[in-house]
């Protein structure tokens, strides 16, 4: 079949189309006026309960057990190689669960929720294709960063960890809302709309009480460059996204390292410990995945 060629005046009104759609999201995000799948509100909840660093943990224990599927996911996750890999033996209930993974952890794994539901009620096969690979990708980054956290940055893993679960979710935001405007996340080689999704992925990260210096990492994806030796959590996100083997399949706005960076990351992880790392997050990777679709 021949591929349809635009003309110059309908791309101009397709990108003036896409241009109105991420002007009107972005102004009802500005107003708090985020549409989220309704059953987002359970893990919104879970997360603003452990917001406060003082919620007992009886309080938490009800919440998760509240919820059946955040329940076996924090079992699930508890019981995975990234939490257990001394083999000690088998957590069978929530109260054991969390106290293994802790509250940042459990605060992850409901935004995990948050971000995997957005994709729940797509309808267009494109889309829903589009969401799956944004997830891998974001699996595959956050497995990542947990390790390049702990070996190379010398970050809080867990925060790294929670950082990359979410560092997508407005691309997923957008996703879940592409039905309602054809086109809004097709090619844009001029980035017409970047000042918009920036909007747009503040106030949703606002609207899931991401913290302020999670947010401003994931702010600065977007046209930083990672420092040589990296030492921030931004850092750690920019390694992870370019070592990560599963890449976004929304167009990505500039998440580079500097020039000649595999020869740069050699000054800070050599061959062996690269390929150590690497492993590692394949298996981390899979078996959060695992726990996660429980």
């Amino acid at each position: 079949m021949m591929a349809l060629r635009l003309g110059p005046r309908m791309r101009i009104i397709l990108i003036m189309n896409k241009l109105e759609a991420f002007g009107h999201i972005a102004a009802l995000a500005i107003r708090g006026e985020l549409v989220f799948p309704t059953s987002v509100n359970a893990a919104l909840r879970v997360q603003l309960a452990l917001d406060d660093p003082e919620c007992p943990v009886d309080k938490a224990i009800s919440l998760v057990l509240a919820e059946p599927i955040l329940a076996a996911r924090t079992v699930a996750i508890a019981n995975s190689a990234m939490f257990n890999r001394s083999g000690a033996p088998m957590i069978t209930n929530v109260r054991g669960a969390i106290m293994r993974i802790g509250y940042q952890n459990l605060f992850a794994l409901a935004a995990a929720m948050v971000v995997r539901q957005f994709g729940a009620k797509i309808a267009d096969p494109d889309l829903r294709f589009k969401a799956e690979k944004l997830w891998d990708h974001t699996i595959a980054v956050a497995a990542l960063s947990r390790i390049i956290a702990r070996q190379v940055t010398g970050v809080n893993p867990d925060t790294a960890l929670f950082a990359a679960i979410v560092h997508e979710v407005g691309g997923f935001y957008l996703l879940s809302r592409a039905d309602e405007f054809p086109g809004l996340l097709e090619e844009d080689p001029e980035n017409w709309h970047s000042a918009s999704e920036e909007i747009i992925t503040r106030e949703v990260m606002r609207k899931l009480c991401i913290p302020e210096p999670v947010a401003e990492a994931i702010e600065g994806l977007r046209d930083s460059f990672m420092s040589i030796p990296p030492d921030t959590l931004l850092d750690t996100l920019l390694l992870a996204n370019h070592l990560s083997p599963v890449k976004s399949p929304l167009q990505e706005p500039q998440r580079d390292l500097p020039p000649h960076s595999d020869s740069a990351i050699d000054l800070f992880i050599d061959e062996e410990k690269l390929e150590s790392m690497l492993a590692e997050a394949r298996i981390d990777a899979i078996e959060m995945n695992a726990a996660l679709l429980v």
